[in-house]
Order: C-alpha cells, then sequence, then structure tokens
C-alpha cells in the first residue's frame, strides 16, 4: 500500500492530504513545500517513508524530470529544494531543469548509511553507537530494487538520476559509484566519511579509479575544514595524533588523490575545500556548487537570452536553441526538447517587440517539437490573430480544441470573424 502525505514548511508537519500539489502552494493555510510517500520494503522488512519535491506545473504538464535522491531528508530538504525551486523556476531561472528530488528520512542511518559492519571512528579508535552498522548494501538494494522503480512507475521521470549525500551519506555515495556504478548520473559527495572501517572503502575506491572506466559519470566532491586550529591540509597529511578527527579529512584528500591518479577513466569531476566551512555547515554551499558543476551543460551561455531578447540580432537563435539541447541531450544521455514554456514565453516576447516574424519561428518550433500539445495550437492561433489572418488563426484554435476543449481557446475562435 502506498501513503500519500503533504509536507508543510512550517517544522514539516504532515497534513492529512493526499492531492498532488505543486512545488510551492497554500494548502489550509500552510506553505507546502512537497508531499511523502511510502514503500513497503521487503529488503529492510520495514515500511520506509520519502518526502517528494515535484516541479511547478508538474500536474498541469506532460514533462518528464530528471530525479535527485537526496539522503538525509530532515537535514536537507528545505534547503535543498528551495534551491532547486529557485534556481530552475522562478525569475526564468534555467541555471538546473526542472527536477524532481526524493528525499530519503534516515530510521536507523548508521546501519543503511554504512558499507561494512565497524566499531571504530576516524582515528581507528572504538566508538560507541555502530553496533548495527554494515547494512549499506541492504540499502543500496532497496534504491535500486524497490524504490527507484516505484517512484520510476508512479512519477514522470526521466532517465537522468542523481544522488547525493553528506558525511555517511557521502560514503554511501562513493560506495554506489565504486559497486554500483550505473545506478546514477552523477555523484555529489559532501565531507564523506572516508575513515570507516580503517579506510575499506577509501582503498577500493583507490583501485576501482585506476583498473575502471566510468564514461559518462560526473562526481562533485566538497571538503569542509574539520582540523583545529593551527593545522592545514599539508599538515594534516602527516599529522599523527590519534587525538581529535583529523583522520576524517585526511581520508577525503586521500579521496582526492585517488580521483586525481584515475583522471584517464572518464569520470567528468570537481572538487573545492572549503576553509571557512565546518562539517555541518557545508552542505548548503556545497549542494549549491556541485549542482552547478554536476548540471552546468543545462543552462544557456552568457548573453544568449539578451540576443534572443534583441530584435535586431543576427544570431540564428532557433539553430543556436536546437545546437544547445542537442548538447544538453549529450550529456543527460536522452533526447532533451527546448521547454515548451519557454519556448512559448519567446514567440510571445518577440510579438510584443514588433517582431513577428521571429515570433513565428519560435511558435514553429514548439508545434514541431509538441505536436500533441493544444497549448501551442493556441499560441499560433494568437499569433495568427495579432496578423488579423482570422481564417489561419481559426485554423488553429480549432486544432487545439481538437486536443483540449478548453474554454479560453473556445472564446478566442468564437470571437473570430471568419468568411465562410
Amino acid at each position: 500500500m502506498i501513503v500519500k502525505r503533504v509536507i508543510s514548511l512550517a517544522c514539516f508537519l504532515l497534513a492529512g492530504l493526499t492531492a498532488l500539489v505543486k512545488a510551492q502552494t497554500i494548502v489550509n493555510h500552510q506553505v507546502v513545500v512537497g508531499k511523502t510517500d511510502s514503500v513497503n520494503s521487503a529488503v529492510l522488512h520495514e515500511k520506509r517513508t520519502v518526502w517528494l519535491y515535484l516541479p511547478d506545473g508538474y500536474d498541469s504538464s506532460k514533462n518528464r524530470y530528471p530525479v535527485v535522491y537526496l539522503l538525509d531528508a530532515e537535514w536537507n530538504f528545505a534547503a535543498f529544494t528551495g534551491m532547486v525551486h529557485e534556481l530552475s523556476e522562478v525569475i526564468g531561472n534555467t541555471v538546473y531543469p526542472q527536477l524532481i528530488v526524493v528525499a530519503i528520512p534516515n530510521t536507523d542511518r548508521t546501519r543503511d548509511l554504512t558499507p561494512t559492519h565497524a566499531l571504530t571512528g576516524p582515528n581507528d579508535k572504538h566508538m560507541d553507537g555502530m553496533e548495527t552498522s554494515g547494512g549499506g548494501e541492504n540499502f543500496t538494494a532497496f534504491l535500486q530494487k524497490e524504490l527507484m522503480p516505484h517512484i520510476d512507475s508512479a512519477y514522470r521521470t526521466a532517465p537522468y538520476k542523481m544522488l547525493v549525500g553528506h558525511s555517511f551519506g557521502g560514503l554511501t555515495a562513493v560506495n554506489i559509484l565504486v559497486n554500483h556504478t550505473e545506478m546514477f548520473n552523477s555523484y555529489l559527495v559532501i565531507d564523506p566519511s572516508m575513515w570507516w572501517d580503517r579506510r575499506k572503502l577509501l582503498q577500493q575506491t583507490h583501485d576501482a579509479l585506476r583498473q575502471r572506466r566510468f564514461d559518462g559519470k560526473s562526481l562533485y566532491l566538497a571538503i569542509a575544514n574539520t582540523m583545529p586550529l593551527g593545522m592545514d591540509t599539508t599538515l594534516v597529511r602527516t599529522d599523527t595524533s590519534t587525538s581529535g578527527d583529523n583522520g576524517h579529512i585526511r581520508s577525503i584528500l586521500m579521496l582526492k588523490d585517488n580521483l586525481q591518479a584515475g583522471k584517464a577513466n572518464g569520470l567528468d569531476w570537481s572538487y573545492k575545500y572549503y576553509s571557512g566551512d565546518t562539517h555541518g555547515s557545508v552542505p548548503l554551499i556545497a549542494e549549491y556548487d556541485g549542482l552547478h558543476f554536476l548540471l552546468g551543460f543545462y543552462d544557456y551561455p552568457p548573453g544568449f537570452i539578451g540576443s534572443i531578447n534583441d530584435r535586431n540580432t543576427k544570431v540564428d537563435v532557433v539553430k543556436a536553441i536546437s545546437d544547445h539541447f542537442a548538447d544538453v541531450s549529450k550529456h543527460m544521455g536522452y533526447t532533451v526538447l527546448p521547454p515548451e514554456e519557454e519556448i512559448n514565453h519567446f514567440g510571445y516576447r518577440m510579438l510584443g517587440l514588433g517582431s513577428p516574424e521571429r515570433a513565428l519561428v519560435f511558435f514553429s518550433l514548439n508545434i514541431k517539437n509538441y505536436p500533441q500539445s493544444a497549448n501551442v495550437y493556441d499560441s499560433m492561433g494568437d499569433y495568427y490573430t495579432a496578423q488579423k489572418d482570422n481564417v489561419k488563426a481559426a485554423e488553429n484554435y480549432k486544432k487545439s480544441l481538437a486536443l483540449n476543449d478548453n474554454p479560453a481557446t473556445r472564446k478566442k475562435l468564437d470571437g473570430l470573424q471568419v468568411k465562410k
């Protein structure tokens, strides 16, 4: 049985609503930013709840969306989805594509996010609370065999998938990259606990990055400043003290070395050391930087929108848009068309600027790419209405109504005076 509820912004209170909600809306006097779903896991022998963010306009479109799987939902959901909303939907931003975010709260974090059983900490001393550790492979099986298939069947997902993990979640992301590489296209790894189990996974990573190919995969590594005063990233490499947690950052720096040594393996990767951020503060800025790197191919280059809005531009903007999305498709591994809503906006923008010939090009492109959309014919009808060609306007309004009997379109058709 699938259970669906709504997540409220105020302390993430769960309200008893089952309707699909947009990215941000007001329901029963609450600002709603998502909903919950759940899966009864045969692998983990428990029901697992996930928190879902769906893009604005999800329920009124037929689009499919890339999916981000975000670990530690309790800590990361609000900030992460707010950033995605801001940079993919607000004020015309297209820095990221619109995304579905599937955030996974914890039931037993130590069990699920550690790949092997161990009882020692960053400096190889006994650490309390690790008794249930070592269930990472079962958790990965839950993701791969139960949660991801459910999300793909219940929501309009695209093939591109990203995994985001911090600390033990970062350890899990590295384990999946190395041992289950094909599960995700890209990995955002934030200050991972690579010290785990006397650096066993770190050694596996060392070997895998030198011996295997990772073509088509990308990774961003964030390193926080977890060192005591007077220590730096050079000194910490040779620090032999057994006090403190220097083993944590030392192991991450070793991971960075392994990534650099495996540079011919096809993995597209980058990293940043955040000297002003701690282990706890680094996720927010690292998620921002990481998504910019991992999805950097998506946004238009600087000046591109200016060229589109310039009625006197010499740039073949439609060819430029088509070429851009051909490159986006190459990165994402499937065909990505220019967004219907965006191209529609450009068409109306050209009409407003007094450039009907360029408006026609945009509206025609949308009809070519989205022939089953009622909206593209409605927009073309508006174009011909503006050109006072009521016959062609009526033809397009009728095509739109054949696909969706929209009252607004019918009113426009009825308002035309067409000679019979």
